[in-house]
């Protein structure tokens, strides 16, 4: 056989293998897709409720990635988050988690694109300023103009219109410092803030130490071991979507969709090889690229040090659950869009669909983290309640599950 010969059939043989791989992934997504998904130990979940005659003394509704909302007063969400709202009373906070106005955060007002980003954001504002409780807004990557050196410029402009136009919501961290900055939700219950856009930008930005800023995020736990405490930051720590490096069959064949999402351009193999740089190598804005890697192993091996504190994220449009180390790992990035996220690895709960985490704090010490979605459409519930779970004092799991986990792992081991 000559060389030419077994090139071409070793080109073929891979593209079979290929060809089989990529069925097979594309039917098994459509198994779970937009599905919610929960980890067998907390199938029962339903259960399991607060008791009915308990009040919370405070509730945090995290919703990240709301810069695509409709300006009609028909948008899902923000009709969702207006009734979760009128729900809570004074006796909660809004944290908005970062990419505030899509596409490129709030131009210059010369800018083609600056009224279509005006419009947009002044809707989200004003469903906020309608809260009788606080509200706290993060920036992220698109915030920042996608992260581009004159990113800092559109953060400072986007910081002071909110001040202009809403002057009692909280835009932290403040001028773009890497943070941390703290509030006091309630007696026992802290937030915390980390601007982790700072750690991957490009170009100028406010100066600091990056290594001073997890110094001090130490000490603040250290001195809160006695309460309760969010980490508030754009960037998800964990995570089974794009930025965590999980693509779909059709992204393999399409590689440019992950761009665009009607950019079908087959480059079936070679579309592959996106998908294995962004999970090796990484874009700015994904795991595996060097700054935000570094950032994340900082930010971990601090959070770590003290068991269940809860840490919120948006950035991937999707909403996610991770119960690792004692720690709690929340990704509620799907305010105004929706993306792939696979089920299973460490994930105790992920969903393709709008929504967003709701956290309800209770006297006795009790946490519920409770997952908030549109109803679906001819319901009259305003919201549909797809997975709950109690953070503190411990999460609530299957004791028969469980028991057959333990068994099953027994046998295999």
């Amino acid at each position: 056989m000559s060389t030419s010969s077994f090139l071409l059939y070793l080109v073929l043989a891979v593209a079979a293998v290929m060809a089989v791989w990529l069925a097979w992934r594309f039917w098994q997504e459509r198994q779970y897709r937009r599905r919610p998904y929960v980890d067998p130990a907390y199938l029962d979940w339903p259960q399991h409720e607060p008791d009915p005659a308990l009040t919370p003394v405070h509730r945090v509704a995290l919703l990240g990635d709301p810069g695509a909302v409709a300006t009609d007063g028909t948008d899902p969400i923000l009709n969702l988050l207006e009734s979760w709202q009128n729900q809570t009373g004074p006796a909660g906070t809004v944290v908005i988690l970062g990419d505030n106005v899509y596409p490129i955060g709030l131009p210059a007002t010369h800018h083609p694109g600056r009224g279509a980003a005006e419009a947009r954001f002044n809707t989200l504002l004003d469903v906020l300023g309608r809260f009788q409780g606080r509200v706290v807004l993060l920036s992220g990557n698109h915030d920042w103009h996608k992260g581009r050196p004159d990113g800092w410029e559109y953060l400072r402009r986007q910081e002071t219109y909110v001040h202009e136009y809403l002057p009692t919501a909280h835009y932290l961290p403040a001028g773009g410092t890497p943070g941390p900055v703290t509030l006091q939700l309630t007696e026992g219950v802290l937030l915390v803030v980390m601007n982790t856009q700072w750690w991957v930008q490009r170009g100028a930005r406010p100066t600091g130490n990056s290594k001073e800023a997890f110094r001090q995020l130490r000490e603040v736990l250290a001195a809160n071991r006695h309460q309760r405490v969010v980490v508030a930051g754009h960037h998800p720590l964990y995570s089974n979507a794009l930025h965590g490096g999980k693509f779909t069959a059709k992204q393999h064949v399409f590689p440019l969709t992950t761009v665009h999402k009607r950019a079908y351009v087959p480059l079936p193999i070679i579309g592959s090889l996106l998908p294995l740089y962004r999970k090796l190598v990484g874009a700015a804005e994904d795991m595996s690229h060097p700054r935000y890697r570094k950032m994340r192993r900082r930010m971990l091996r601090v959070l770590q040090e003290f068991p269940n504190v809860i840490y919120a994220a948006g950035h991937d449009h999707n909403l996610q659950y991770f119960h690792h180390r004692a720690g709690h790992y929340l990704v509620s990035g799907s305010g105004s869009k929706t993306a792939f996220v696979q089920k299973g690895g460490r994930a105790t709960f992920v969903h393709e669909q709008k929504g967003f985490f709701s956290l309800d704090f209770y006297e006795s010490g009790d946490t519920w983290l409770r997952t908030l979605e549109p109803a679906v459409a001819g319901s009259l519930a305003p919201a549909a309640e797809v997975f709950r779970l109690r953070l503190h004092p411990a999460p609530v799991s299957s004791p028969v599950s469980t028991s057959l986990l333990a068994s099953f792992a027994r046998h295999v081991g």
